[in-house]
């Protein structure tokens, strides 16, 4: 089985990824990257493909979701309004400048 092979995943984990993915390139993350951290994310989550074998109907961990929900949200709001806005106006510019060069 080459390397990046999804044949090993179940229809829940590929759609899960996918959602992870198109979220990641919302908020102006190139696709590639996007893929990568979204099929990190189901790989930490869920332990790797879980097709045919026995041993492999372990729970799934949401850890990393939740902690990132956590960290967003902490970090904004220890910020002023004038930071976020600031912020903000800096990412724009940062997503408008990227998609020239793209």
């Amino acid at each position: 089985m080459p390397r990046g092979d999804k044949s090993k995943y179940t229809d829940k984990q590929k759609r899960k990824a996918e959602h992870i993915a198109d979220s990641y390139e919302e908020r102006g993350t190139p696709e590639s990257e996007a893929k990568r951290r979204a099929w990190a994310t189901v790989n930490k989550e869920s332990g790797g493909g879980k097709k045919s074998g026995s041993g492999r109907g372990k729970p799934e961990s949401h850890a990393s979701s939740e902690k990132g929900g956590r960290t967003g949200g902490a970090a904004s709001a220890s910020r002023t309004a004038a930071e976020r806005s600031a912020s903000a106006k800096k990412a724009a510019a940062t997503r408008k400048r990227n998609k020239a060069h793209a």
